[in-house]
C-alpha cells in the first residue's frame, strides 16, 4: 500500500523546488535489446499475437528489467517515476491476447467490450499487471530514497486507452460509439486499485487526447476512494496538437484545466505530443490559467526513425530548453517523453536545480 499521506510532503516540496519526473519507459525499453522470447517468457510462449510491443507485460516476464530502468531513473534525478502500466487495462491488453473481430467483417462494440471486461483472463492480467510494476516502482523509490536522504515517489500511469468516447469510428454513424463511458470507467477501476495495492503514492491520468475518457478514469478514481475511505493526489496530463488543442478533443488547454479543475488536482500538465520548443506557448497559456502546479514532460523533439532513440533531440538540447522553461517560471514538475532516457533526464535535472518553482496562484 502506499505510504502513509504523500500530499502534505509533496505539497511543502513543490513550494521548494521544481520537482523532476521521469523519462520515456518505451524509449529506454529498446536499449535492452530484447526480443519476442523476452516478452513472451515462459508464460506467454504459446500466445498467437506478438507481446513485444506490449511493454507492459515486461513487468511480469522481465521485471528485472523494468526495475533497472526505475532505478537507473531515480539515480539521474526523478523524484516521481511512473509505473510501467501504460496499457495495463483488460480493454487495452486485448489487442494483443484476443482476436480482432474486425479481420473477419465483424467490428469492435460495447457488446464485444462486454465481453472484454468479463474475460477472466484479462481482467487477472491488468490486476497482476498494475500490481507487479507499481511494486517494482515501490522498490526502488524507497531503496534510492534511503540511500539518497531524499524521499521519491511512485506515480500510478494510467494511460489514454486504444478507444474513443469522444468520437466515432463510423462515418456514416455518428452516434456509434465501440465503448460505453461506464465500461471505460469500470476498466480504470480495476486499474486504479491495483496500483494502489501495488504502493503508488500518485495517480497520473496521462497524455489525454480524449478528454470523456480521462473523465472517465477521474469518476473511477473518485468512486475508489470513496468506496475505499482513501485519497491520493492526482495529476492530469495531457497530449496537445500544433494548435494546442487536445487531439481528439479538441479542447484549448484553458478548457482542459477547467474540465478537470473540480477534482483538485496536485498537477495538471502537458506531455508527449510535441518538442519542448512547440509546447513552450501552449505551457504559457497553461500557466496563466491553472490554478494548482503545472507539469510538463515532452518529447525529445518530433519522431526520426534516423534518430539513436527515435527522436532528434539529445540530453544538452534539453537541458537548454527546460532551463529556459523554469527560468520563465512556467514549471513545477518537469520531466521527458518519448525519446527522453536516463541521460536526458539527467541533463534536466540540472536544467529546473537553481530555478524557483513557477508560483500558483492564489484562488480567492
Amino acid at each position: 500500500m502506499p505510504q502513509a499521506d504523500p500530499t502534505s510532503d509533496l505539497q511543502r516540496a513543490l513550494a521548494e523546488r521544481i520537482f523532476v519526473l521521469d523519462g520515456a519507459m518505451g524509449t529506454t525499453i529498446r536499449t535492452y535489446g530484447l526480443e519476442e522470447k523476452d516478452a513472451r517468457g515462459e508464460r506467454f510462449a504459446k500466445n498467437e499475437k506478438d507481446l513485444l510491443n506490449n511493454g507492459d507485460i515486461l513487468s511480469i516476464s522481465r521485471p528485472d528489467v523494468i526495475g533497472d530502468i526505475h532505478k537507473r531513473f531515480y539515480e539521474a534525478g526523478s523524484d516521481i517515476c511512473e509505473t510501467n502500466t501504460f496499457s495495463a487495462t483488460g480493454i487495452a491488453q486485448s489487442e494483443f491476447f484476443v482476436e480482432d473481430p474486425r479481420e473477419h467483417g465483424g467490428r469492435k462494440d460495447p457488446e464485444f467490450f462486454q465481453k472484454i471486461l468479463e474475460n477472466s483472463f484479462l481482467n487477472d492480467l491488468a490486476w497482476e499487471m498494475n500490481v507487479k510494476s507499481s511494486q517494482l516502482c515501490r522498490k526502488w523509490a524507497d531503496d534510492i530514497g534511503t540511500d539518497t536522504g531524499r524521499r521519491r515517489y511512485v506515480a500510478g500511469a494510467i494511460g489514454p486507452l486504444t478507444v474513443s468516447l469522444t468520437n466515432s469510428p463510423d462515418a456514416n454513424d455518428s452516434a456509434f460509439r465501440v465503448v460505453t463511458f461506464d465500461q471505460v470507467k469500470e476498466a480504470y477501476t480495476r486499474q486504479v486499485r491495483g496500483l494502489i495495492e501495488g504502493g503508488c503514492d500518485i495517480l497520473m491520468v496521462e497524455t489525454i487526447f480524449d478528454s470523456l475518457n480521462a473523465k472517465a478514469a477521474v469518476v473511477a478514481i473518485q468512486e475508489v476512494f470513496e468506496s475505499d475511505g482513501l485519497k491520493l493526489p492526482v495529476i492530469v496530463s495531457a497530449a496537445v496538437g500544433l494548435g494546442g488543442e487536445t487531439m481528439i478533443s479538441a479542447q484549448k488547454v484553458e478548457a482542459l484545466w477547467n474540465a478537470f479543475s473540480h477534482i483538485n488536482p496536485l498537477a495538471v500538465g502537458l506531455n508527449c505530443s510535441l518538442g519542448p520548443d512547440l509546447m513552450k506557448p501552449h505551457l504559457e497559456e497553461l500557466s496563466a490559467c491553472a490554478a494548482t502546479h503545472v507539469s510538463c514532460y515532452p518529447n525529445a523533439g518530433l519522431p526520426n526513425p534516423l534518430a539513436p532513440t527515435g527522436f532528434d533531440l539529445e540530453p544538452q538540447h534539453m537541458f537548454e530548453f527546460l532551463s529556459d522553461f523554469a527560468k520563465a517560471g512556467l514549471l513545477n514538475l518537469a520531466g521527458g517523453c518519448c525519446g527522453n532516457t536516463p541521460d536526458h533526464i539527467a541533463a534536466i535535472a540540472k536544467a529546473v536545480a537553481n530555478h524557483q518553482p513557477r508560483q500558483v496562484p492564489v484562488v480567492r
